[in-house]
């Protein structure tokens, strides 16, 4: 059983920064792992992927703001999140697909809880 737990979520001024977490209980290393956020009456956006390879991909609402990391010997995905506005309050999830499989535009299998973000002006 995949099991990802999210931290590091909580509220933040407009310009503020949060580093987000993703601890998981299987290796992270050899598998596409993302970030996704839903805000009120939105939809569950992809904003953030990392590779099998370790390349990295962004949503153009995050791009040079956000950075998604992992640190394989802690099996724990990070996404450091700087220049924070109102948009960017929402839930934030992270996602890990099977062993070995990219990151191919298919649906991810093992979802976390969520952790909150908040960002007031």
């Amino acid at each position: 059983q995949v099991q990802l737990v999210e931290s590091g979520g909580g509220s933040v001024q407009a310009g503020g920064s949060l580093r987000l977490s993703c601890a998981a209980s299987v290796d992270i290393n050899r598998r596409c792992m993302g970030w996704f956020r839903q805000g009120p009456g939105k939809e569950r956006e992809e904003i953030a992927s990392i590779n099998v390879d370790g390349t990295t991909t962004y949503t153009d609402d995050v791009k040079g703001r956000f950075t998604i990391s992992k640190d394989n010997a802690k099996n724990t995905l990070y996404l450091q999140m700087n220049s924070l506005n109102s948009e960017d309050g929402a839930m934030y999830y992270c996602a890990a697909r099977k062993w070995l499989d990219y990151c191919d535009g298919k649906n991810y299998d093992y979802w976390g809880q969520g952790t909150q973000v908040t960002v007031s002006s």
